[in-house]
């Protein structure tokens, strides 16, 4: 590294920020034939998280007031995910599942009424919001309606791929052949599919443990969907696909990989124990996918969970700080860089902070150069290590320290 960009502020860009409209707010971003509904549903709807009524929750969609927070902590651009509530559904829509038969329409209102909605706000600082659209896969023709639209306003973040849970048939598994043609509007219009942490899991019912359950198994389920996509050729049929599972950091990869690579290695031979297989072997070995097609977005990391970035490379993991999310850094960002990046070399540094996520959401780094003079953390700053937890910090990052 030069001496003078050893000296230049990190660009932060978080690529795991939230963002959404009040449930009111949406009501003008339906389609005006929902209206009616959306107002019989909203005198029934109350928000079940009484932690989040407080001010908070206009950090979602106040412009001005997240642009000075996220300034404050050095971060100078954001990739967008949802956040609040859309019309007809009863919880956010990256933890939801996916809608029965019965609530699709509307559901599919409600998703579209978050994009526009999405499409406007990104456009009040177009070079540094990637807004992710949403899409529904309960119908493949409308999805790729949606995923159209995305390209067409803007959404440059991508599409929120929705986890399928096993007790969501009759929607197809991701790892069927049907979904081929979302793939390749995907790839055709070069946009990258995510997922985040919460999708996937199944219905706990309500029971005293059922959160308990659903936190424990959050990740297994998430994760799964990295593998069917692998296992299912996905990255074989569509080499230019870009996937990235975020807020699942990427300590887990490695072992993962290599049990999918000594899978496929019997796979080959023709059987693995008792169980025969009959081709289908991938032509490549799975990590050869994982390495071309996939990113980490690693999201608030302890330093354990940037284990074994040197075997998925340091060029595929992302971080973010989650704003405004509680298991964020918001408002200890600074601290955390420090725990987690202060022994680390700072080119490393540099790409997992803000130069990988440029490079896969299309920001320019140029254009964020000014603000990042303005307000970013500097390689010394962030090479001081932390000599003190915030005694108030509610980050899953601090807690591991």
């Amino acid at each position: 590294m030069s001496a003078s960009k050893s000296q230049t502020p990190y660009t932060l860009i978080s690529a795991d920020c939230h963002a959404g409209a009040s449930v009111d707010g949406y009501r003008e971003y339906l389609d005006p034939k929902y209206r009616d509904d959306f107002d019989a549903w909203r005198k029934a709807y109350r928000n079940p998280q009484k932690e989040h009524l407080g001010g908070k929750k206009t950090k979602n969609w106040d412009s001005d007031e997240r642009v000075r927070d996220l300034e404050v902590e050095g971060v100078v651009a954001e990739v967008v995910f949802p956040n609040t509530v859309p019309p007809f559904y009863s919880t956010a829509f990256h933890v939801s599942p996916p809608p029965r038969p019965s609530e699709f329409e509307r559901c599919l209102a409600g998703a579209r009424a978050h994009n526009r909605w999405l499409a406007e706000w990104c456009a009040k600082h177009p070079e540094r919001r990637a807004g992710i659209g949403l899409i529904l896969l309960n119908d493949l023709d409308e999805a790729l309606k949606d995923v159209r639209w995305i390209a067409e306003h803007g959404l440059r973040g991508g599409v929120l791929l929705p986890g399928v849970p096993d007790d969501s048939r009759p929607i197809e598994p991701l790892y069927a052949p049907g979904y081929d043609r979302l793939w390749t509007l995907c790839q055709d219009l070069d946009l990258v599919v995510n997922q985040h942490s919460g999708a996937g899991s199944p219905d706990y019912g309500k029971y005293p443990a059922s959160n308990a359950v659903w936190v424990t198994e959050m990740q297994f389920f998430t994760k799964r969907s990295f593998t069917h996509l692998i296992l299912g050729g996905v990255f074989e049929r569509f080499p230019k696909l870009k996937y990235i599972l975020t807020e699942s950091g990427c300590a887990w990869a490695p072992s993962v990989l290599k049990g999918l690579d000594s899978l496929h290695a019997r796979m080959k031979k023709g059987f693995t124990g008792e169980v025969e297989f009959s081709g289908g072997a991938l032509p490549e070995k799975p990590s050869f996918y994982a390495n071309r097609n996939c990113w980490y977005g690693a999201s608030f990391p302890s330093p354990r969970e940037l284990e074994g970035r040197d075997v998925v490379g340091v060029e595929r993991i992302l971080w973010g700080a989650d704003y405004p999310h509680y298991e964020g850094t918001w408002p200890y960002t600074r601290e955390h860089l420090r725990l987690t990046f202060a022994s680390i070399d700072p080119t490393e540094v540099r790409a997992m902070l803000g130069e990988n996520a440029a490079k896969l959401y299309g920001f320019d780094l140029k254009r964020l150069a000014a603000y990042a003079a303005k307000c970013g953390p500097t390689p010394e700053e962030v090479a001081q290590p932390l000599a003190e937890i915030p005694r108030d910090a509610t980050s899953p990052a601090f807690w591991a320290a």
